[in-house]
């Protein structure tokens, strides 16, 4: 076989998640149209919130993996241009309202007024929407979305009750390969991900960066992306 023959396995791949999340994106919207029927009882309702949640944690998966590619490739499309954080957070809570509306966890949304950042809107919703996610899923019983400004950064917290992110996820910042081990039953890849987004975003001399800390007062985890 000539070498203009070969396959590219990698680029066949990131074809082949481009098209899936495509497949995906209708497979939600059909989930989201099954939702209003009026003939659901609460049981089914919550079966069809949790299928909507497991279909979004792949789309957001395949979606990472993708950037991902591009990212190390140098082929990543980034738009940092000024975004209201209201508008945002409203897009990213609407993305997760079937999952929020059948299960019993409080979420609350603490934001500045008028609050404005400088990011690529799309991957920074499809970033904290995955923290959210994950977020919703160790929950015990609630979960804090805060924003705000502390110069020269935009700041974003996800806050929940859960038991906490293990141990040698807390290095995110030390260890590059820390996150990213299937071996101890969580790959990371999210993490990694966010890692990468945030570093993207860069003004001057600074870089975003993300932080992961448990609470020691009581159960439950931190996470903190910021933004330049």
């Amino acid at each position: 076989m000539k070498n203009s023959d070969q396959l590219d396995f990698s680029t066949i791949l990131a074809t082949s998640i481009h098209d899936m999340k495509n497949s995906l994106a209708m497979v939600l919207q059909s989930i989201e149209d099954l939702d209003l029927a009026d003939n659901l009882t609460t049981p089914q309702h919550k079966s069809v919130s949790n299928l909507h949640y497991q279909t979004s944690r792949i789309n957001s998966t395949l979606m990472q993996l993708l950037a991902l590619y591009r990212e190390e490739r140098k082929q990543l499309p980034i738009l940092i241009e000024e975004n209201s954080v209201n508008e945002l957070l409203t897009d990213i809570l609407e993305r997760n309202r079937l999952y929020l509306n059948s299960h019993h966890i409080k979420l609350g949304v603490k934001v500045e007024n008028n609050l404005y950042g400088y990011y690529d809107v799309d991957l920074i919703s499809y970033l904290l929407s995955d923290i959210l996610i994950n977020a919703l899923r160790h929950a015990k019983s609630e979960v804090t979305i805060t924003a705000y400004q502390q110069d020269p950064y935009l700041v974003f917290e996800i806050e929940d009750d859960g038991d906490g992110y293990p141990h040698y996820m807390l290095n995110v910042n030390d260890d590059k390969i820390a996150t990213f081990n299937a071996n101890k039953g969580r790959s990371g890849l999210g993490l990694l991900f966010a890692k990468k987004i945030a570093e993207s975003h860069k003004l001057k001399a600074l870089s975003g960066y993300i932080t992961l800390t448990n609470k020691s007062e009581k159960s439950g985890s931190i996470f903190t992306l910021k933004l330049p």
